[in-house]
């Protein structure tokens, strides 16, 4: 069976169309599938078939749709009756929108590793998924929630394809194609800048400064700003005649236009081959945080670290740890380019984790690493992992290189990718248990503070929306509980949908119910980024914190954990302390009576809990134990 919402929502048999009468019918549908086999709430239901106004035989007609749709679905399709809503099941029927997301996705990632060719089949087949105006058959409820979002993530996939054919010279191939881009996104100066590449590598330099004129117009007009560094330095080039294309990596690249040496302008067109040049140090580190907020102390250990000061035998190496979305990797990389200066032999990066959370082969990363540092791998694959280690290790002796490694998952694969000496270094992010590899400094990245909150919030929103509602913009950072990746949701959600009011949102946020299917837009989604986190981790331990949340959001001791569990306090303590050692609980130290520190106490991240209480609980305890080691 395949189901199809990137157009008409429509469900297929063997190619042929379903019969869902309706718009109700088509907006369930719609609903469950978005949610992607979690359960949505009754109370979300309602507010997508009838807004804030529904019958008041609600839970009745919803039963009644989920009963015609049931029949009309199964056997390929299951839809659960799991509380408090319902949950779909597609087994191996055919999703467009996981599709698509799959596409582009591991097109991203072609890009990133500049395989261009394969980057654009990649991204051309995510876009071809789209047959149309999407959910055009369903409530205004529900498409005025979810088209906004996907739109933007179409928009990106087409600017990545067009990134993708620029670097293989289809500039001549995508003009028309950009121009009417362009027309259709006025304001989106990436696909402006694009054009103008376009346009100038065509000899059309006129035509290229004509197009960066009318963005900055439509800009001020529109949004009152100016251009940004992107459009303004390609607009530098084209005026100096010497415009290039440099591909950056990390996911939110830029077509950035680089203007080299304006005294000594070459025309655009092919250039004659030119003698290889010498190698430069690799800058592999993406692209910094925009608006990076907080995390002075964090900031500051990391700088003394890595600010080099004597001679030291002890390897520099830090493991920055945390849950989902609280800021890892932005840490690491804010971190990287403030302290860039004391490593002139080079930056590296690599994701440790593929696509689907698994950790990669350190091979085929160590192969990523030495290319970088202009070595060619030994031998011919399958390559042998001691002699790549060695190869590496030779290679980074000696040299001041900072390595930074996201996303660790095993120590066993870690290893073998730390730098050798101690005029290297190395930033980890992962989980807790990886520190005895990674080295002596960990760093537990925690949420942000409330006036952090808040102005991570104002600087993604921008500052007139939240100076206006100051209120409400105070209770969306609340329910985002100092989570970053929340808080860059929200906001851009604002950022995107000018006619929302601030209180709007935070009244959408203000039911848990539907919390987590709120702090979604375009391609972050919180609750996709928790369920990841948490698939990485065992299944006994996912048990175990679907059982503890009948303790909700308050502080609890390792005694009450055990009288949950039914265990000793020991070996209820052991499990809360490992759980809490992989960032999947929160470690408090409350005041006691007379005002001295008590015992430690755990507590769930408030939207952590929110997730977890949507799981069900499957296992025995016993089972959770054995899994949970």
């Amino acid at each position: 069976m395949d189901f199809h919402l990137l157009g008409p929502v429509e469900a297929r048999r063997e190619d042929l169309r379903i019969a869902l009468s309706g718009t109700k019918m088509h907006t369930l549908l719609a609903a469950l599938l978005l949610a992607r086999g979690r359960v949505v709430p009754d109370s979300r239901l309602s507010r997508l078939l009838w807004g804030a106004s529904p019958p008041a035989t609600m839970s009745a007609q919803i039963y009644t749709y989920v009963s015609r749709l049931r029949k009309l679905l199964e056997p390929e399709t299951t839809l659960e009756r799991r509380s408090p809503g319902y949950a779909i099941k597609t087994g191996d029927s055919l999703v467009d929108i996981v599709e698509y997301e799959r596409f582009d996705r591991l097109g991203r990632q072609a890009l990133q590793e500049h395989r261009y060719e394969d980057a654009g089949s990649l991204l051309r087949n995510a876009l071809e998924l789209w047959q149309g105006p999407m959910l055009v058959n369903v409530t205004e409820f529900l498409a005025e929630e979810e088209i906004p979002q996907w739109e933007e993530g179409r928009a990106a996939t087409l600017e990545n394809r067009m990134e993708a054919d620029l670097a293989l010279g289809r500039h001549g191939q995508i003009v028309a194609e950009l121009t009417r881009l362009v027309a259709d996104f006025p304001l989106r100066e990436r696909m402006r800048a694009q054009l103008m590449t376009a346009l100038y590598r065509c000899g059309r330099q006129a035509d290229a400064l004509h197009v960066f004129h009318e963005g900055r117009t439509v800009l001020a007009e529109e949004l009152g700003v100016d251009p940004g560094t992107a459009l303004t330095d390609t607009h530098q080039a084209v005026l100096c005649g010497t415009l290039d294309l440099e591909p950056e990596s990390g996911e939110r690249r830029t077509a950035t236009l680089v203007a080299v040496r304006a005294a000594d302008p070459e025309p655009p067109g092919p250039r004659p081959h030119a003698p290889a040049a010498p190698l430069r140090a690799p800058a592999m580190l993406p692209p910094d945080t925009a608006g990076f907020i907080g995390r002075a102390r964090e900031l500051a250990a990391l700088r003394r670290l890595l600010t080099p000061g004597g001679r030291s035998a002890t390897p520099r190496r830090c493991l920055i740890t945390g849950m989902a979305g609280i800021g890892k990797t932005a840490l690491a990389v804010h971190a990287a380019h403030e302290n860039r200066e004391h490593f002139p032999d080079g930056q590296l990066y690599a994701d440790l984790a593929g696509p689907d959370g698994t950790a990669k082969d350190p091979r085929d990363v160590l192969v990523h690493l030495l290319r970088a540092l202009g070595e060619q791998p030994p031998g011919a694959a399958p390559y042998d992992l001691d002699e790549l280690v060695r190869v590496y290790r030779t290679s980074t002796a000696g040299r001041r290189i900072l390595v930074l490694l996201d996303n660790a998952v095993d120590s066993r694969r870690l290893a073998p990718l730390l730098p050798a000496g101690v005029e290297a270094a190395a930033l980890v992010t992962g989980h807790a248990h990886l520190a005895v590899t990674a080295g002596p400094v960990t760093l537990a990245v925690g949420p942000l503070s409330p006036e952090e909150s808040l102005e991570l919030l104002t600087v993604t929103a921008g500052r007139a929306r939240t100076v206006a509602e100051p209120g409400a913009a105070r209770l969306i950072a609340g329910h985002c509980a100092g989570l970053p990746l929340a808080l860059r949701i929200a906001g851009a959600k604002l950022a995107a949908r000018p006619h929302w009011s601030v209180a709007r949102l935070a009244g959408r946020l203000a039911e848990p119910d539907s919390r987590l299917g709120e702090l979604a837009f375009g391609e972050l989604e919180l609750a996709d980024s928790l369920a990841s986190w948490l698939e990485r981790t065992d299944e006994g331990s996912r048990e175990l914190l679907a059982r503890l949340s009948v303790l909700g959001e308050r502080p609890f001791s390792s005694a009450s954990a055990a009288t949950v569990l039914g265990l000793p306090d020991r070996r209820a303590e052991d499990l809360v302390e490992r759980l809490a050692e992989s960032a999947l609980l929160e470690t408090v130290r409350p005041l006691g009576e007379a005002g001295a520190p008590a015992a430690f106490h755990y507590r769930f991240h408030r939207l952590v809990l929110l997730y977890v209480q949507s799981l069900p609980v499957q296992r025995p305890v016993r089972v959770a134990l054995a899994q949970a080691g």
